[in-house]
Parts: structure tokens; C-alpha cells; sequence
């Protein structure tokens, strides 16, 4: 992307701010348009906040990463915080409220006013770091961090991207309420962020070592956002070309390990967190530097931009490999996709947009980020589609095949999420928020995962480090997989699927892979895993998923997983799954007298896997009763004729 888009053409960013689709305050014309179910969302929303005190940023809950491994104490906070504060600029924004600074009138701008205290908050925080992130402070053994050695992660990048936009948007009514207030601004983020961004090129979250995951562009869209809205005086466009040259660099380094099929091995979730961002930055790109920086036409885009819609389950259930929940868990910038969508020609992908947005019930989130929620609120078509008519749900591709990152997802037909859905993946053990589950797979019934992955649970200190895999949402014995002689599966690239076929036909559609390098060596000479879709035709009056595993050279015990959601009842040769809301369950079938079944509950306590999964999940284990030397079973999965009770 760097060599379409450096070195910069001369003057190409003398006014960035003016060109932006986000205008400040003052344009009324554009924040007076905004259609008035969503002024009205956001007002009621912002009222509610101002009847709420405003989070705070304390010494201990930042050390409890540090102390007991917490990290939600301090991360929650931080992000309630900025929640408020963006809210409450979008209301300040839309309601135009402004006053002197020494305008003792009481509640002359309530909006801005509390805005205000939120943003001079973060401004008088020693860090703007999360704590699991800051290596500075870690490294000499302090639970303290030192303001005067700021380490730039995520938790940064949010802060000055909100400082970024909120300056650009209400700059003139806070240059008249708060003066003073966009010196510091300028100077926290010069020195919490660009300073070192300039200074340093080792960041780890570069990814110049070919690891670039979703940081890159996360970071580097704050950066950008500074760059363009907050530089400014004597050198200012020098330093500016010079900021913007680096970032485009470094994304270079993301874009490199994106993979040509346009799938993303940490999970729809982070989908937004990298790939989305990605789309924001060319945008801003382009629209802050024209022609000579519009980089919106590489190939690989269109590609990624269909990820979402492609592991889209039903309702705001996805296909969660990696560390995705099941269900998205934050509001998301559904204007991105839907903007994208209408400039490349792909109505599924606008659609889809659409829905999603309604099924948050928001178009324009603050938690998503200031910058985010004013660009959505300042788009006349996504104002108008988004309180227009449902579009009908015509996305769901029959299958998905994405070969790098060998996710099969296959549908009973085309534009629909009725009946059968199988999802299944191979890979490796060394991807990008891993869990232990090469072969593993689910089935949906209508939409809902009824042979489900469990997801991540809360991130502690101990997510990223080299205790990861102690977390049992993340073991293999809790994915749906083979283990032989109860040995799982181990982390690591080198622990993989061999021989990958995907087989995509009109009758069938299904994955091969051979799973033995994904366990220690010597566990098991060979294991083929077959799993296919078969859909309903003359000869097949019922759609089925069935999923074949033949050993070789095996241990004396063999046991099959299968993580379920819903209430479990079993006998000899069969098993079934009744989904909790009534829908449509699922009957199992093996060959009766071959395997051994067993089920076990577990409670969930963690609130992010209950969201998913509510109060328990079961795990049914197969246990083969004459494995030998070599063997097989086969397993079948079917849409039950009626809720079961």
C-alpha cells in the first residue's frame, strides 16, 4: 500500500480537517438533518447518563491486573467513561448548546459541561495504558505507572482518538465554555501517543516481524486521527505528512498478513477491531488527502469486506473461531460495512449492515467511539437507510469456503438460515487469539449454534501470557474434537490439520483433514475427520450433517467431544438437544453399541460466556467401547422433527 500511496505529493494534507465528511458544531445544517428518532435516541440516552456519576480512574483497580490478575476493574471504568464522554459530546453536538466561560447561568450546556469533566478526567490520569499492555512499569516490578514513560496501546489510542474527534467536533463551543482545554488536549495526546509513535519503530504491535494482528490498525487509526485534527502551528503540515507517512508504512505490515480470501483467524469480533478499522483509515485517508491518498481499490478489500455476512449464523449469532464470543457483545459501526458495501456494488453487504444495525437497536453507538458514532450521525444515507424499511435478510450464501484460514460454512440454501447450518475449520494451532480446536465444528439449527464453540471467557492478566490455555474455554477437551488416549491437543503452529479438501457441491458440502499433528507426537499415527452437510434432494428427503472420524495407530482410548447448548438427553446410539427458547432442536445418532455416551453440566459464572450461553453448558463425550489399532465412528446430526420437550 506504501508504494501507491508515498511519498505524499506536496500540500496533499494543508487542511485535512476541512475535508473530512464530519463537520464541527457550527454547521448546523448538517447536525440540525439529523432524523429525529435518532436525535431523540441519543438525547434520552445522554439524559440518563447525566443522572449517573461519572466512572473513576483509580491507583488500585489498575493494579488489580497486576495483583490478582483483574483487569476488568480498571478496563471497564476506562471504557464507561468514554462511553459518557462520547455520548455526551454527540448530544452537545446535536444540541448546539454552548456559553462563556464565565457565564454563571446552571444549566446553560449540561451536555458540554460534563464532557468537559470527562475529557479533563482521562487528561489528569497517569495512564491512559491498560495495565496487562504497560511493559514499562511491569518491567521494574511497580503496580504504579509512570506518567513520565507512557507506553501507547489500545487503551491510548482510544483515549486520544476521543480527544481527536471531540476537539474536532466542538472545538469552537469549547474554545468559548472551556479555554484552554484544546492546548491540553493537543499536549496529553503529543505526549502520550505521537511522541512515542515518532520516537520508537519497535513497537511490538507493529507487526513488522510478520505478526500484525489487530493493534496495527487500531492503533495506528488513533495516530491518524490525531495527526489530521490535532496538529497544527509552526511545522504543523511537515510533521503531519511525516505522521501520516508512518502510518501508512506500518499498515503495511497488517495488510501483508491479511489473507487473500478475505478471512480473519481471530474471530468476527476483531474483524472489527482490525479489518474494519482498516476500511475507517483508507477512508479518512482519502477523504483527508484526495486522489493521492485513496487507497480503496486494493483487491484483498472486497474480500474482507464480506467476512462478516459470511460467518452470520441468525439474529447476532456468528460462527465464533478465536477468542469471538457466539454473540457480538458491543454495539458495532454498522455504517462502516454499509458505506463500503454501496461503493464496491455488494447489496448482500448492505443489507446485512442494515440488519445489524437494527438488531442493536443503534445507529450510531458512542461505545463504538466518538469518531465513529459523528461520522454515522453525519451521513445523510446511512441516517435515511437505517430508519427506512427492513431490508429483507438475502445474505446467507449457500457456502463459504475461505482456504487460508480453512473455515467451511454451508448452509441448506441459498438466502436463508432456516434449517441446517455447519460451520468447520482446520488450520493451526498458532493463530491469532488461538484456541486449542483444529477440527472442531458447529451446527446451527435456524440460525442458533446447538454444537457450539464456548468462546472466551473475561480476559485477565494471565489471557495473553503463558498461562492462556489453562483457561478451560480454550482447552480442546472443550471444543468439539477428537481425544485420543485423553491427550488434547497442544498450541502452536507447527500442531496443524494435514491434506485439507473442502468439498462445495449442489447435493454436499464438507471438509477433510487429517488431525493427528495437532496433538503431541507419537499420540496417534492418524486421524481422518470428515464433516459435510448433506442436503435434502430426492434421494435425501432429510438434510443431515455427518461427521466421520477413522484412527490408525491409536491409544486404547478413544473419546469424541461435543459441546452443546441446550438440554441433553441420551441413550444407546442416540442423543438429543433442545434448544432453551423452544426453537428446534437436534437428534444425534451413532451406531448403537459402539460408543459409550456421558454427559457433563457446567455452570457458567463468567459473564461474558453466560451473554452467550446463559447458565450452563453441557458436554456430551462419546467414548469408543473397541477402539483397536484402528477404527472409525460416525456421528449424524438432524433437525428434530418438533421442539422437544
Amino acid at each position: 500500500m506504501s508504494e501507491r500511496l508515498l511519498p505524499l505529493p506536496a500540500g496533499a494534507l494543508a487542511d485535512p480537517a476541512g475535508r473530512l465528511p464530519v463537520p464541527d458544531v457550527t454547521r448546523r445544517s448538517v447536525w440540525d438533518a439529523v432524523p429525529g428518532t435518532l436525535r431523540e435516541r441519543v438525547l434520552a440516552d445522554a439524559a440518563r447518563e447525566l443522572g449517573h456519576p461519572m466512572p473513576r480512574l483509580t491507583a488500585g483497580a489498575w493494579a488489580r491486573a497486576l495483583r490478582d490478575g483483574n483487569r476488568s476493574a480498571y478496563e471497564d471504568a476506562a471504557w464507561r467513561l468514554q462511553e459518557r464522554v462520547s455520548l455526551l459530546c454527540l448530544a452537545a453536538v446535536l444540541t448546539g448548546e454552548s456559553a462563556d466561560a464565565a457565564d454563571p447561568a446552571p444549566g446553560a450546556c449540561p451536555h458540554l459541561d460534563a464532557a468537559v469533566d470527562g475529557l479533563v478526567a482521562f487528561a489528569e490520569a497517569s495512564t491512559w495504558c491498560w495495565a496487562p499492555h504497560e511493559r514499562f512499569a511491569a518491567a521494574r516490578g511497580e503496580v504504579v505507572p509512570d506518567p513520565d514513560d507512557p507506553y501507547p496501546d489500545l487503551g491510548a489510542a482510544e483515549v486520544a482518538a476521543l480527544f481527536a474527534w471531540a476537539d474536532h467536533a466542538l472545538g469552537p463551543h469549547l474554545d468559548r465554555r472551556a479555554p484552554g482545554l484544546r492546548r491540553r488536549l493537543r499536549r496529553e495526546v503529543d505526549r502520550r501517543l505521537l511522541g512515542p509513535f515518532e520516537r520508537r519503530r519497535d513497537w511490538a504491535w507493529l507487526g513488522a516481524d510478520g505478526g500484525a494482528n489487530n493493534w496495527n490498525p487500531w492503533i495506528h487509526g488513533a495516530v491518524l486521527a490525531a495527526a489530521l485534527l490535532l496538529c497544527d502551528g509552526s511545522g504543523a503540515e511537515e510533521r503531519r505528512a511525516r505522521l501520516v507517512s508512518l502510518v501508512v508504512e506500518g499498515l503495511d505490515h497488517y495488510v501483508r498478513v491479511l489473507p487473500d480470501d478475505g478471512g480473519i483467524d481471530e474471530g468476527i469480533s476483531y474483524w472489527w477491531a482490525g479489518a474494519c478499522r482498516l476500511l475507517e483509515i483508507l477512508d479518512l485517508l482519502a477523504a483527508a488527502g484526495g486522489p493521492a491518498l485513496d487507497a480503496r481499490e486494493l483487491p484483498l478489500l472486497a474480500e474482507l469486506l464480506k467476512y462478516p455476512r459470511r460467518m452470520h449464523l441468525g439474529a447476532d449469532r456468528y460462527v465464533n473461531v478465536g477468542d469471538a464470543p457466539a454473540r457480538l457483545d458491543t454495539a458495532q459501526p454498522w455504517q462502516v460495512p454499509f458505506r463500503w458495501g454501496r461503493r464496491l456494488g455488494q447489496p448482500d453487504i448492505v443489507a446485512h449492515a442494515l440488519a445489524g444495525a437494527r438488531q442493536q437497536g443503534c445507529a450510531a453507538p458512542p461505545r463504538t467511539g466518538l469518531g465513529r458514532a459523528l461520522t454515522a450521525l453525519a451521513d445523510p444515507d446511512w441516517c435515511r437507510a437505517v430508519t427506512g424499511p427492513v431490508p429483507r435478510p438475502s445474505w446467507p450464501a449457500r457456502e463459504t469456503w475461505l482456504p487460508r484460514s480453512q473455515v467451511l460454512v454451508a448452509r441448506e440454501a441459498v438466502g436463508s438460515t432456516d434449517g441446517l447450518t455447519l460451520a468447520v475449520k482446520a488450520g493451526h494451532n498458532g493463530e491469532h487469539h488461538n484456541h486449542l480446536d483444529v477440527g472442531s465444528y458447529w451446527v446451527a439449527v435456524d440460525g442458533r449454534p446447538l454444537v457450539v464453540d464456548v468462546g472466551r471467557p473475561t480476559y485477565t492478566a494471565e489471557t495473553f501470557g503463558p498461562n492462556r490455555y489453562a483457561a478451560w474455554p480454550l482447552t480442546s477437551g472443550w471444543h468439539n474434537v477428537p481425544e485420543p488416549g485423553g491427550i488434547g491437543q497442544v498450541p502452536g503452529a507447527a500442531f496443524r490439520a494435514r491434506g485439507v479438501e473442502a468439498e462445495l457441491g449442489n447435493s454436499q458440502a464438507g471438509l477433510r483433514a487429517e488431525l493427528s499433528a495437532a496433538y503431541p507426537s507419537g499420540t496417534v499415527a492418524r486421524w481422518d475427520r470428515a464433516v459435510c452437510l448433506t442436503r435434502a434432494s430426492g434421494e435425501t428427503p432429510t438434510a443431515y450433517v455427518s461427521v466421520e472420524d477413522r484412527w490408525r495407530g491409536g491409544p486404547p482410548e478413544v473419546a469424541l467431544r461435543h459441546v452443546l447448548a441446550g438440554h441433553v438427553e441420551h441413550g444407546d446410539g442416540w442423543a438429543t438437544v433442545t434448544a432453551a427458547d423452544g426453537g428446534r432442536g437436534l437428534e444425534m445418532h451413532w451406531e448403537p453399541g459402539a460408543a459409550t455416551a456421558t454427559v457433563e453440566r457446567r455452570e457458567l459464572d463468567d459473564p461474558v460466556l453466560s451473554r452467550s450461553w446463559g447458565e450452563t453448558l453441557s458436554r456430551l463425550t462419546l467414548t469408543v467401547r473397541a477402539p483397536g489399532s484402528q477404527g472409525g465412528l460416525c456421528v449424524r446430526w438432524l433437525v428434530a422433527a418438533a421442539p422437544l420437550n
